[in-house]
């Protein structure tokens, strides 16, 4: 079978992929979870809570496949990732399910008994659902800067040397908050966006409120990140057409050497500034009442933030802080040259599929969710 690009350009296709569908997740579902973490906040009565439910509950399941995308990605395309990474973070992953699972139960069974008392367990149940999902991806990523305590032995086995308590550092929590505020950030711009009254204008507030707070958190973060870290280099020559072979290459720690690509490729800069500047716009839309603005700004401002992580890291997918050697790179963890050929086949006739029909779900569900809109639809929670 003639493939008609080389192994390097596969893997990078595939890193740009999984960049792709991570943001496609942030930004889609992420809205999703910001409005969940608000919902006891920018709601306050049973009729404003019903309206920021059935905001998102027609969409939550569709914008939810980015996630299950990019986690069959991770498994098919990088499974020494997959293995070190869903290994070592299992409780973490435990926790963000168990969270994920109480939004379901809560849209399904929040309605079935009309008691105030039952109506609060589930709407604290669907700000748990979207707070720590939230707070937890922003976690793992901060880890993953810092250097996750895994080892692989002769055969490439992964072992984990961490603990869950270990993953809770001043730098992974600082993380977290960055991922917490650009996600209520984003909801709160589609309250303000896609309401009326009252909650419209706490949902505004909030999301101004989180967007600067975004801003501030993301630019110390970037200066912990730049002077008070040390990142990983690979110091040996690396065969980027090799099979993977994660410990076929040597790998040292130096302060700062995350920065090494902006450095190197100046126009990387663009996500940092994408990153800082769409909170800065997002902070001043939903203030001017530009909410389409606002809400295009946070996804602008959640682009940069995680594309900066990804630039940041390259080549490196996952290193390893107590065997530096073993840290998974682009170059040495990804699957075969053939499957990874087959998967972009599959991908190219099926993601364009996808975007087509969430475009015109989107396009159906377009409008302002109001008491009015709610209460004409049998449908609604």
């Amino acid at each position: 079978m003639t493939i008609p690009f080389d192994y390097e350009i596969m893997r990078l296709i595939w890193w740009l992929l999984l960049g792709v569908l991570l943001i496609g997740f942030a930004i889609m579902d992420g809205f999703d979870l910001g409005i969940g973490a608000l919902l006891p906040f920018a709601a306050k009565t049973e009729e404003e809570r019903r309206v920021l439910i059935n905001l998102i509950g027609p969409t939550w399941e569709g914008n939810q496949v980015w996630l299950i995308l990019g986690g069959g990605a991770i498994f098919a395309a990088w499974p020494a990732l997959y293995a070190a990474s869903f290994s070592g973070f299992y409780l973490a992953m435990i926790a963000i399910l168990l969270a994920l699972i109480l939004r379901p139960v809560g849209f399904k069974f929040r309605g079935k008994i009309n008691d105030p008392r039952w109506h609060s367990l589930w709407d604290w149940g669907l700000f748990i659902g979207g707070f720590v999902p939230s707070l937890i991806f922003g976690v793992a990523v901060g880890n993953v800067l810092l250097g996750v305590p895994f080892r692989l032995d002769d055969s490439l086995r992964a072992f984990y040397d961490g603990n869950f308590f270990g993953l809770l550092t001043p730098f992974a929590l600082l993380s977290g908050l960055v991922s917490l505020g650009m996600l209520v950030a984003h909801g709160g711009a589609v309250i303000a966006m896609r309401t009326i009254g009252p909650v419209q204008e706490r949902g505004r507030a909030y999301g101004r409120l989180a967007a600067l707070v975004t801003f501030v958190l993301f630019g110390l973060a970037g200066l912990w990140v730049a002077f008070g870290l040390n990142g990983f280099v690979v110091t040996s020559v690396v065969d980027t057409l090799a099979p993977s072979n994660p410990l076929a290459k040597t790998v040292a720690t130096a302060p700062g050497a995350w920065m090494a690509n902006y450095s190197a490729h100046p126009w990387m800069i663009i996500a940092p500034v994408l990153g800082l500047g769409g909170m800065l716009v997002a902070w001043w839309a939903l203030g001017a009442g530009r909410y389409v603005t606002g809400f295009l700004a946070t996804s602008a401002g959640i682009f940069g933030i995680i594309s900066t992580a990804g630039l940041s890291l390259f080549p490196f997918l996952m290193p390893s802080s107590v065997m530096p050697n073993a840290s998974l790179t682009v170059w040495d963890a990804s699957s075969s040259h053939l499957t990874l050929f087959i998967m972009l086949l599959a991908t190219v006739v099926f993601l364009p599929i996808i975007l087509a029909y969430t475009t015109w779900v989107y396009r159906i569900m377009r409008g302002t969710v109001t008491a009015t809109t709610i209460d004409r639809n049998p449908n609604a929670y």
